[in-house]
C-alpha cells in the first residue's frame, strides 16, 4: 500500500482556506499557539491534532510532524 502524501499543518490550513486566527477561534486557543505549532516551536497534543485535521478536512496520516513531536499515548 502506498504511503500517504504528507503536508505541514500550515499547508493543510491554507489548503482548507483558513487563517491562523480562524483555526485558533475554532479550537479555543490563541493565534500564537497555532503559529507555534506550525513553526514547530511547541508540541501539538494528539487530541488537538485530530481537531485541527477535522477542521481542515484532512486525515491525520497526511500531516507531517517530526517523529518526536506528537504526544505519545501511555
Amino acid at each position: 500500500m502506498p504511503l500517504p502524501i504528507k503536508i505541514t499543518l500550515a499547508a493543510a490550513r491554507v489548503n482548507a482556506g483558513y487563517t491562523q486566527l480562524d483555526i485558533a477561534e475554532e479550537m479555543g486557543v490563541s493565534a500564537s499557539t497555532v503559529i507555534s505549532w506550525e513553526k514547530g516551536k511547541h508540541k501539538i497534543r494528539k487530541a488537538q491534532l485530530h481537531m485541527f485535521c477535522d477542521i481542515c478536512s484532512i486525515p491525520v496520516d497526511n500531516i507531517f510532524l517530526p517523529t518526536n513531536f506528537i504526544e505519545r499515548e501511555v
